[in-house]
């Protein structure tokens, strides 16, 4: 299995982890429809940051060196933001920590991508936001645990 497939498949699995909790869970978990919100942000974060990987690596193909760091950002803000999106979605008691992860490095590479001023990696920029935002949000409502 490639790495492509194994984070379509993580990604698949916090999506479905997400859906298996259903409405009877989120009616017994204060701010389920964080949990949703936060697991499918983050998931999302991960497809961009993958996405911008692979736009990356064709700019550092291409002799564009100036990506090579921004290239490194998104594949490992990636995993982080899975890792996130899986925790969030089975509503993990690590969960705090993986937010507070996820919206670190999220931010690392925003800047990163507003630096660069590649158009094509402003999508990147945009799922991190929302990722950050989500995240923060549920790290707050944990108590900042």
């Amino acid at each position: 299995m490639d790495r492509r497939e194994l984070l379509g498949v993580l990604g698949a699995t916090a999506a479905g982890l997400a859906a298996v909790t259903g409405d009877e869970a989120r009616a017994q978990e204060p701010g389920g429809d964080m949990h949703d919100r936060c697991a499918k942000d983050c998931a999302a974060a991960m497809v961009a940051c993958n996405k911008g990987f692979h736009h990356c690596y064709r700019q550092v193909a291409e002799g564009k060196r100036d990506h090579a760091r921004t290239m490194h950002l998104c594949v490992d803000c990636a995993d982080i933001c899975g890792t996130a999106a899986a925790l969030v979605a089975r509503m993990s008691p690590l969960m705090a920590h993986t937010c507070r992860a996820a919206a670190d490095c999220c931010e690392g590479l925003i800047a990163q991508c507003d630096k660069l001023g590649d158009p094509e990696m402003k999508g990147v920029a945009e799922a991190c936001r929302a990722c950050v935002k989500s995240c923060r949000e549920m790290v707050q409502a944990m108590g900042g645990r």
